[in-house]
C-alpha cells in the first residue's frame, strides 16, 4: 500500500502541508480506508508509515514525488503533516502516471483534479520498477533530459540540409502522416542556439528516426549514431547502396530511386514499415501490461 496526496500547487523537499480531515482516505477503496480508521478518528501513525507518492493537479507536464510522511496529527479539521521527498527515487511526470493509472488505481479521471489524501492498495515501488526508467549518463556535447520522454506519434528524418533532398522529406512526412505519425525534421525547430543540441532532443523524442544515408552526409552518420544509441528505431534509406556505412551494412536498409517512381515506392515501403513498428510497439504494450 501507498498514500497518494494530490494538492494543486508544487512540493518542496521536505516541509509541512494540511489536508481537510473529511479529503483524506478520498478515493480510497472501502474495505481498505476501514483499515485506517478508528471509530470516527483517523489511525495517523499506521497511514502516516506507508510510503507517499506527492503529486500536484494535472494530466500533463506536472511533476510527482516520491518519499515519506515523517509525523502526521490532527490539528482541528486538518490533518497536518510534515513530510520529505526521497532524492534517490527518479521524478515522475503525471502524463507518465495518467497513461498508467489502471495500474497504480487511480481510474477515476477526477481524483487528478481534487486536492486529497488517497491509500491505494498497490505496491508502489514495483510501479516504479515497471514504469520508470533509470538514469541516464550525461554526454559532454549536448544535453539530454535526465529520463526520456518519447512522443509516442513522433517520427524525425535526419538528411543533408539541402534544398535538393525537401521532396524525400515531404514523402517520409506523408508516410509517417498516413501510418499515424508526425514527422519533423531539424531546421523545423530553432528551440537552442546550438543545431546540434535542437537535432538530439528531436531524436530523443522520438519512436522512429529515418535517416538518408544518400551522399555519404557525415552529419547523417553522426545523427545515426546518436539515434541507435539511445534505442530509438532506426530506418536508413539510401539513392545508393555503397553510401551505407560498412558498418551498417548489415541492417535492413531501403533504396529508392530519385524519380517519380522510386518517389511513390518509398513512401509505401516507409508506411508499411512505419505501421509495422507502431503494430509492435503496441503488442509489446500489452504483453508487459498482463
Amino acid at each position: 500500500m501507498f498514500n497518494l496526496i494530490m494538492r494543486s500547487v508544487d512540493w518542496r523537499t521536505e516541509g509541512v502541508e494540511v489536508m481537510p480531515v473529511e479529503r483524506v482516505l478520498e478515493y480510497t477503496e472501502g474495505e481498505i480506508a476501514d483499515q485506517f480508521r478508528q471509530g470516527s478518528s483517523l489511525a495517523l501513525d499506521r497511514i502516516a508509515a506507508l510510503p507517499c507518492l506527492f503529486m500536484q493537479e494535472g494530466v500533463g507536464q506536472e511533476i510527482a514525488y516520491v518519499g515519506q510522511i515523517n509525523r502526521a496529527r490532527m490539528s482541528g479539521n486538518e490533518v497536518s503533516f510534515e513530510y520529505a521527498l526521497d532524492p534517490e527515487v527518479p521524478k515522475l511526470q503525471n502524463s507518465m502516471i495518467y497513461t498508467a493509472r489502471m495500474a497504480i488505481d487511480m481510474t477515476n479521471k477526477y481524483e487528478f483534479q481534487r486536492n486529497h489524501w488517497a491509500v491505494k492498495n498497490v505496491d508502489l515501488y514495483r510501479f516504479l520498477l515497471r514504469n520508470v526508467r533509470p538514469r541516464r549518463q550525461q554526454p559532454n556535447v549536448f544535453q539530454i533530459p535526465e529520463h526520456e520522454n518519447i512522443e509516442p506519434n513522433l517520427a524525425s528524418a535526419m538528411m543533408p540540409f539541402d534544398a535538393a533532398f525537401n521532396p524525400i522529406y515531404e514523402i517520409i512526412q506523408q508516410a509517417a502522416d498516413n501510418a499515424g505519425l508526425r514527422c519533423r525534421r531539424a531546421d523545423d525547430i530553432w528551440e537552442n542556439d546550438a543545431i546540434i543540441q535542437d537535432v538530439v532532443a528531436l531524436i530523443d523524442r522520438s519512436r522512429v528516426v529515418v535517416c538518408d544515408c544518400t551522399g555519404r552526409n557525415p552529419n547523417v552518420f553522426y545523427e545515426a549514431g546518436i539515434a541507435h544509441t539511445l534505442g530509438r528505431e532506426v530506418i536508413l534509406i539510401t539513392q545508393h547502396e555503397q553510401d551505407i556505412p560498412f558498418d551498417l551494412r548489415h541492417l535492413r536498409h531501403i533504396r529508392y530511386l530519385d524519380n517519380t517512381e522510386g518517389h511513390q515506392s518509398l513512401l509505401d515501403t516507409l508506411e508499411r514499415r512505419f505501421r509495422t513498428i507502431l503494430e509492435h510497439r503496441r503488442n509489446t504494450s500489452r504483453s508487459e501490461s498482463l
